[in-house]
């Protein structure tokens, strides 16, 4: 509900039911869309160009879960609807998510979905987007590895992602 509009990059909850022993969720269904990964098993590598365009959308996404106050804990190609047509995403399946807390998850489920980082950091969890394809430039290089970074401290939070020259283009 937190998240659920005012993004057009994150699927979009329409309804929602409480039965006596669960719920019913009423979302969005895109058209002719499918997950990032079946994308990718189709065409095999994409362009830095599409590439790009896609890691633009998911961070547009976080931002705006950011600014919502929820850390969706689950971004992987799976949960990234792409429109075959406009090539428009959506983040879906917000199952793992939790409200963003400003101490670091400790808990044994909260350190295996956040990997002991502060809520606020992106790490590993958006590279399946860029780790997608070949021929990479030398700041497409860069901002993986800064995102792969051992240690959680070293690794670029939202904003920096956002300001780095790859993204920018």
């Amino acid at each position: 509900e937190k998240v659920g509009s005012g993004c057009p990059y994150i699927i979009q909850l329409l309804d929602w039911f409480e039965l006596p022993d669960s719920f019913v969720v009423v979302m969005e269904r895109p058209g002719a869309s499918q997950d990032l990964l079946q994308l990718l098993l189709q065409q095999k590598f994409l362009c830095e160009e599409m590439a790009r365009w896609l890691f633009r959308q998911v961070l547009e996404a976080v931002r705006h879960c950011t600014a919502c106050g929820v850390l969706h804990r689950d971004i992987k190609p799976e949960n990234l609807l792409v429109d075959t047509e406009s090539g428009q995403l959506k983040l879906i399946d917000f199952g793992c998510g939790t409200f963003l807390q400003e101490r670091a998850f400790t808990r044994f489920a909260e350190w295996l979905w956040s990997c002991g980082r502060q809520g606020r950091q992106l790490g590993r969890s958006l590279l399946p987007v860029t780790g997608a394809f070949c021929l990479l430039s030398p700041e497409c290089e860069h901002l993986i590895r800064w995102c792969l970074s051992k240690h959680p401290a070293d690794r670029p939070a939202l904003e920096q992602i956002l300001c780095h020259p790859w993204v920018l283009g």
